[in-house]
């Protein structure tokens, strides 16, 4: 069922991702302005498979995770591993593929409807294949299904000139799903290097009059929202000190109470494999109002849920900095029921 209007109404159905196959794409523009916007060259950067010990230690995580979600009842699906080695072009470029480890990236839900995101790196491009049957199942049961209009994601929609302004520009829509969180008719869009002002038009459009897209801008330049802000339930948010302000404070949110994230515990990362600050420990997922799934190693954070009577399941992801994802990332949900 597609049904998810929220981050944290009750969690019924929920995609995990994959790891088998993680890989470092081809190096383009495209990486240098996204992934290693803060490099001036890309000379030593990983390109292949990840490690063999990052897929395995990750693929244990992953199915204590899955084991954990389906004792609550919880139905998990998982994507089909895409051969992420071989290479594929459009008439401006080619390149190699990434992962199906963070379906949040590629995969927007609002209510009813699938939306496939026009994703900001070249390597991503098809990466929603891998859910294309389920998609299919989910049309035949009723969902609306829609792909963004596909980018040409060609030289000038990247830019490092100046850097003191965002690396993705503004030539054509363009967003990854994890810019985005859902506060029911609320809409919080980040604007950074992998969701442009053009992705927050067309997304409006899409959605119409019913949905408000809050463009969130000058609050964190680099890819997604979800080490930034978590929506634990209506009315209680977590927030990043170092990136959310009174200034900057999206305007659904003013009201709210609001947890001041602790300092994080840095769980590091393997060898140069640097994919996600220490904020990936905010990157949790709600199960209900009252109950988030979040590293094990956050524990002065655990303590502050707590005290906002959010209960915590803590567990391992230990590669998330590594593979840049953590418990949101690598969920998307399908269905929350109210």
């Amino acid at each position: 069922m597609i049904k998810s209007h929220n981050e944290w109404d009750t969690l019924k159905e929920v995609f995990v991702g994959v790891v088998d196959g993680a890989h470092n794409p081809k190096l383009g523009k495209d990486l240098h302005c996204i992934n290693y916007a803060d490099k001036d060259n890309l000379h030593g950067i990983q390109q292949g498979l990840y490690p063999q010990q990052v897929i395995e230690e990750t693929q244990e995580d992953l199915e204590n995770f899955v084991n954990q979600l389906k004792s609550f009842g919880i139905k998990v699906r998982r994507p089909k591993p895409q051969n992420q080695e071989e290479y594929f072009s459009s008439p401006h470029w080619d390149t190699n593929g990434y992962y199906n480890y963070c379906p949040r990236d590629s995969v927007l839900i609002v209510g009813d409807t699938i939306i496939e995101s026009p994703m900001a790196l070249r390597s991503r491009y098809f990466e929603t294949f891998c859910f294309k049957d389920d998609f299919i199942n989910y049309m035949k049961d009723g969902a609306r299904w829609i792909s963004a209009p596909k980018p040409r994601l060609l030289d000038e929609s990247y830019q490092r000139e100046n850097l003191d302004e965002l690396t993705l520009t503004n030539v054509e829509p363009v967003f990854d799903a994890a810019n985005i969180l859902r506060c029911n008719n609320d809409i919080l869009y980040l604007l950074s290097n992998t969701g442009n002002e053009l992705g927050a038009q067309w997304l409006q459009n899409f959605l119409g009059s019913e949905y408000k897209v809050h463009v969130l801008r000058d609050m964190y330049s680099y890819v997604h929202l979800d080490s930034t802000i978590a929506l634990l339930r209506e009315g209680l948010c977590l927030l990043n000190p170092e990136r959310v302000n009174e200034d900057n404070m999206p305007e659904p949110l003013k009201s709210w109470d609001k947890i001041w994230c602790p300092d994080m515990v840095d769980i590091g990362y393997y060898g140069d494999y640097n994919h996600a600050s220490v904020w990936i420990g905010i990157n949790l997922i709600s199960l209900t109002p009252n109950l988030v799934v979040c590293d094990e190693n956050q524990k002065e954070l655990h303590n502050q849920l707590i005290k906002n009577n959010v209960e915590v399941i803590p567990m391992r992801l230990r590669h998330s900095r590594t593979l840049g994802g953590s418990f949101h990332c690598i969920t998307l949900d399908t269905w929350r029921e109210e």
